[in-house]
């Protein structure tokens, strides 16, 4: 029924999506240990329709879900790799990914959907089929496709972390927004990404909204030279002092569309973050932003290579890590806390025959 017509509708975009960017289709770097196109295969066949039937609606309702669940993606990834830690809930002895000053601003609809999408495909699946970073990553990878950006197929098959990074590792992983060019390509250089991978990836700045405390600095005491006087003054309208807390789109042009205008922005001094547009400043950075902001398949196709690429980084298969049942507990955890609940009822009838 619903679930067979989602499907069709997720292959129908696909090919759409592939005749605008065939070669995206074409181009994937080498796979991981342990992951596998088609992974769910035959352990859920429609694990895959679920995540997009669920987004297609959830995303048609708040359509900056789509560039919050991007982003969930590559915080995940940048810190400890793609395996889910971001979602984890603070213990008793260990502090949280998620109250690390660059992940502050990640948004709670975002964690939300990644928890009603693991119900959903525990009833589709059963328990422990569909690992909380597999969801992660077809989460960001259908939020792209239903933002207006290209489909591309993903390699599944992670397994899910149970500790967390620690609020220096995840601040040295996670470049700030004034970061130089130079900084930048040190950082993606650790993890084995280059200049036109941190360019593509940059790109999916093209959605998605931005805190004034993140590039305000470029406003006051004095305009930043290399910033768009019009656009200044426009950013001023938001963000009429320092700290002001409000946001802004990432993208003027087209704010919730995923396609190359963010480079366009860039080209008319327009890009908001330091780190944004000093990549049309630099000269190894320079010549693939002119590229994109001419040639949108040329993006995607970048965008499609460098985002599975990402979806690699320190990846757990195998025998490492586990399924979590609940994305914000480890297993551990979880059973400790059912085994807590069960002293406790055995306590409270205990106490209710004695009275």
């Amino acid at each position: 029924g619903v679930r067979r017509f989602a499907a069709a509708g997720l292959l129908l975009l696909a090919a759409a999506a592939a005749l605008v960017c065939s070669s995206a289709a074409a181009r994937m770097p080498p796979l991981a240990k342990g992951l596998s196109l088609g992974y769910y295969d035959e352990r859920c066949p429609q694990a895959e329709a679920v995540v997009f039937e669920f987004l297609q609606d959830a995303i048609g309702k708040d359509v900056g879900l789509a560039a919050a669940l991007i982003r969930l993606h590559f915080h995940d990834c940048f810190v400890q790799g793609c395996d889910a830690s971001i979602l984890l809930d603070s213990t008793p002895t260990e502090k949280s990914e998620k109250l690390a000053p660059p992940n502050k601003t990640l948004r709670k609809s975002a964690f939300d959907a990644i928890d009603d999408l693991r119900d959903l495909l525990d009833r589709e699946c059963g328990d422990t089929v569909v690992s909380c970073s597999d969801i992660v990553t077809l989460a960001a990878r259908d939020s792209v496709l239903l933002a207006g950006g290209p489909w591309y197929d993903v390699p599944l098959g992670r397994h899910d972390g149970s500790s967390f990074a620690s609020e220096d590792a995840v601040l040295s992983a996670l470049p700030s927004p004034d970061s130089n060019v130079t900084t930048l390509l040190e950082a993606l250089g650790k993890l084995k990404l280059d200049a036109h991978d941190l360019v593509a990836l940059s790109g999916a700045h093209t959605v998605g909204i931005a805190h004034c405390t993140s590039f305000d600095k470029r406003l006051f005491p004095q305009v930043d030279p290399t910033m768009d006087k019009w656009f200044a003054g426009h950013l001023k309208v938001t963000c009429p002092v320092l700290n002001t807390n409000d946001t802004t789109v990432n993208d003027i042009r087209t704010p919730n569309t995923f396609d190359n205008k963010y480079y366009v922005d860039l080209q008319n001094r327009q890009g908001l973050f330091t780190s944004d547009q000093g990549l049309f400043f630099n000269a190894t950075t320079k010549p693939i932003v002119t590229k994109f902001a001419v040639d949108q398949s040329a993006f995607f196709d970048q965008y499609v290579y460098s985002v599975v690429k990402m979806g690699m980084i320190e990846v757990l298969t195998g025998s490492q890590g586990q399924i979590r049942k609940r994305c914000s507990v480890s297993n551990a955890a979880a059973a400790g806390d059912r085994a807590w609940s069960v002293v406790e009822t055995v306590a409270e009838a205990a106490e209710s025959l004695v009275l």
